[in-house]
């Protein structure tokens, strides 16, 4: 069994998530504070170009997105749970766009790794589609994983280690905020 500090045992049958949703620093502090979360990466996916800095990536041209990549025990967090979180916690209906961040870099999408997660996704937007819970359409991207570039060091943990700089305090707090609203249930202590 695998340990987090302050956390029961975890399975050894862990599974990996890929999502974009806007600003990484965004989407890895809302998944970081979930049981069963046993590790976020910020980085790039879905692009085309080997190996892109951040620099690459800001200009719109590589075709990969700022994303963020989930290691859980489904046993503790299940996929769907993942996945409600996600649709939760970002704006899936603006293309290309998530706040003031505008570009495809930003745009809102799950890289599945397997059919189920395929199926999965699709369920569960189709859900929020039902549910009106936006009130317009969701324009996520439901596109095959094909690989993950992890962001530089200084892109890890951002929120934990910046949390007092205005931009955390402006953009990504309300989403800790909005979480904790909805999946108290689900944090960590």
């Amino acid at each position: 069994m695998i340990r987090e500090p302050g956390q029961a045992s975890i399975s050894k049958s862990l599974e990996v998530a890929t999502f974009a949703g806007g600003c990484f620093w965004c989407t890895e502090a809302v998944f970081d504070q979930l049981k069963g979360v046993v590790k976020v990466e910020s980085g790039y996916s879905g692009g085309n170009v080997p190996n892109p800095t951040y620099e690459d990536v800001c200009t719109g041209e590589t075709g990969h997105a700022e994303s963020t990549q989930v290691t859980f025990d489904p046993s503790v967090v299940s996929y769907d749970d993942l996945l409600r979180i996600f649709f939760t916690t970002h704006d899936p209906t603006t293309l290309n766009r998530q706040g003031a961040d505008v570009g495809t870099q930003y745009r809102s999408a799950v890289f599945y790794h397997n059919p189920e997660q395929e199926r999965t996704a699709r369920r569960v937007m189709q859900e929020f589609e039902q549910s009106k819970v936006w009130k317009r359409p969701i324009v996520t991207e439901v596109t095959p994983y094909k690989t993950f570039y992890k962001a530089e060091d200084y892109h890890q943990e951002y929120y934990s280690k910046n949390s007092r700089q205005p931009y955390c305090r402006v953009v990504i707090e309300p989403k800790i905020a909005k979480l904790r609203e909805h999946y108290r249930e689900r944090l960590k202590q």
